[in-house]
């Protein structure tokens, strides 16, 4: 350990170094592995995804069906009124802007790759196998799983995870880590071993579930250019299309243009609702409405079946292929969002929170999925055909955004747009996702050094890179095989995560009314308390009584008092405890000055 803090020394970093090198190792190890052993890795992994997919997808079905009947209950239960931030703080966004930020969380990816892939597909091959392909009972059909898949079980995912932050990060104000959610059952085992493997396998799943998005992504942007301008559909141009989008999120990593990234980001937004209008104008407008509004009572009318739907009488693998992909790959990179959304919803109650980030993103979700499959359907029922063949039989997934825009206006100049706003959206999200990687295994929302985010930007892009050009299947195979093994342990850490959020509120919470809670000293990791006891003018002894004790008598002698009675020298490090930085440094958690009174 002394010779990893050196390295992490001598390297100028600030973060946990048994996490940062923990996850840093990892990824090394798949890609020398993966690109070494390409067929023995693509074995097991092969093997691994099929074992889980046959004996475990209803443990993916089920586990998210779990979360949003905790999630509503909680919601509409008396823990509902705590206020997520100390009670009297109000929101610190506007409704608006949350609303907005919440539309921007995490979606951008999905609703351009599967916009008009996932409904077609269904239509041709409906998923219960009890409808005639292509009727109308498969539309419906089709669209009550495309809702299922894109609606309230996805947010669900991201849901979890946000409200655990956010209750355990400015509630309690423990640390941006996922250990933090466990610390009603580890306590201050967080700040050690066992918290810090927690976190490394965080920030692990968070990489490949980003890869997989930045992966969906190039495959995408290669079948646009392809159908554009020739350019053939290869391993080799997909790993230069993401070197020159890692190379861009990298700079702006690199040189800190925030504000102009979330311009962006904000700017692509307005060009996809551009992109979604433009669809519902010149398609069949009347017909794409009705048809949206006609499918939401069509899934709100299977969702109850679908929730617990596990293909028992056909094991067609139908399931194993989507919904268990789905569900594997969502929950792998919910740390990512879940941080995201938990940092914009700071002094929210619970039932604000759920209600908001299950029912605004989901309503979008719903308008576009409605909109863009009513347009397909119109079309493949116009002339059959024209979607399903290039979609479906040839499986060209990642081109069925384009083969759809070849039956509108300016072709070309629309498919350009979209190719945009794909790069954008993945753009933006190695960028963000390195933050929050970077969060993650520092523990603190200050900023850190700028190089440990290009290196999870830069990771982000090699593992993407790695799935795609040095596997021996597919790439959306490969991917799909990857994620559903990766996202095992996050579904098992999700049931941890609504029994450590319960216990947690029925700790804090007094009887009603009102709900109150008790205030939580503000906490910091052990190794960077222990650095600014240091930076303060303390000495190692004392950085590491600090650890130890969590109080460290600062007070030194000075040239003044002439002797160890004065006072006029003390030492005194940069508070870790509350805001107003009058109280000394505490060890990782914070301790109550008596058991269950408020501070």
């Amino acid at each position: 350990m002394d010779l990893i803090n050196r390295v992490h020394d001598r390297l100028g970093l600030r973060t946990s170094p048994p996490i940062f090198f923990g996850a840093a190792a990892v990824i090394v190890v798949f890609v020398v592995t993966t690109v070494a052993f390409t067929s023995i890795v693509d074995r097991v992994f092969e093997a691994a995804s099929s074992w889980l997919m046959t004996n475990l997808g209803w443990f993916y079905v089920l586990g998210v069906t779990t979360f949003l009947v905790f999630l509503v209950g909680l919601a509409v239960s008396r823990f509902g009124r705590v206020r997520l931030g100390p009670e009297e703080e109000e929101p610190e966004h506007s409704n608006a802007a949350w609303f907005a930020m919440l539309f921007a969380a995490g979606i951008g990816t999905i609703l351009m790759f599967w916009g008009v892939a996932e409904p077609i597909s269904h239509f041709a091959q409906p998923p219960m196998q009890d409808v005639e392909p292509g009727s109308a009972a498969a539309i419906r059909e089709a669209m009550g799983f495309t809702f299922y898949h894109f609606g309230l079980h996805t947010w669900t995912i991201f849901s979890l995870p946000a409200l655990a932050f956010a209750y355990f990060m400015y509630k309690r104000n423990l640390p941006p880590r996922v250990s933090s959610v466990f610390h009603p059952i580890l306590g201050d085992r967080i700040h050690g071993p066992l918290g810090a493997t927690i976190d490394t396998v965080a920030v692990v799943g968070t990489m490949f579930g980003v890869a997989v998005s930045v992966g969906l992504g190039t495959l995408q942007i290669n079948g646009g250019l392809a159908r554009l301008g020739g350019i053939p559909e290869n391993r080799t141009v997909q790993v230069l299309l993401i070197a020159v989008v890692t190379a861009v999120a990298l700079v702006s990593v690199a040189v800190g243009l925030d504000r102009g990234i979330k311009r962006l980001s904000n700017f692509n937004i307005i060009v996809a609702v551009a992109l979604l209008c433009f669809v519902l104008v010149t398609g069949p407008t009347l017909f794409l409405l009705k048809g949206t509004i006609e499918s939401v009572g069509h899934y709100l009318q299977m969702l109850p079946d679908l929730a617990f739907w596990n293909d028992t009488i056909n094991d067609s693998g139908w399931q194993n292929r989507f919904t268990v992909f789905y569900w594997a790959w969502t929950i792998s990179w919910s740390p990512f969002v879940g941080i995201f959304i938990a940092r914009i919803s700071r002094g929210r109650s619970i039932r604000q929170f759920v209600i908001g980030v299950l029912a605004i993103p989901v309503s979008f979700s719903v308008l576009w999925f409605g909109i863009f499959g009513w347009a397909a359907f119109d079309i493949e029922r116009g002339a059959p055909g024209t979607l399903v063949g290039p979609v479906v039989e040839q499986e060209d997934v990642p081109g069925a955004l384009f083969v759809f825009l070849e039956n509108f206006p300016w072709t070309t100049a629309i498919s350009v747009v979209a190719i945009g706003v794909v790069i954008i959206f993945f753009t933006t999200s190695v960028d963000s996702s390195a933050l929050v990687m970077d969060m993650i295994s520092n523990g603190h929302e200050e900023r850190a050094p700028t190089r440990q985010r290009v290196f999870w930007g830069l990771c982000v892009g090699v593992v993407a890179a790695t799935l795609l050009g040095a596997t021996g299947e597919g790439g959306l195979t490969a991917l799909q095989q990857v994620i559903i093994v990766v996202g095992l342990p996050f579904f098992a850490l999700g049931y941890f995560m609504m029994y450590s959020v319960l216990r947690a509120l029925k700790e804090d919470a007094g009887e009603r009314p009102p709900v109150r809670t008790r205030r939580w000293k503000r906490a910091l990791p052990p190794e960077e308390a222990q650095r600014r006891v240091e930076e303060a003018g303390g000495t190692p002894e004392q950085a590491a009584l600090l650890t130890k004790t969590g109080t460290v008598p600062m007070s030194r002698p000075s040239p003044q008092s002439g002797g160890p009675g004065g006072d006029g020298g003390a030492v005194r490090p940069r508070a870790t405890g509350t805001g107003q930085g009058q109280e000394p440094a505490r060890r990782g958690t914070a301790q109550h000055e008596a058991d269950g009174e408020e501070e």
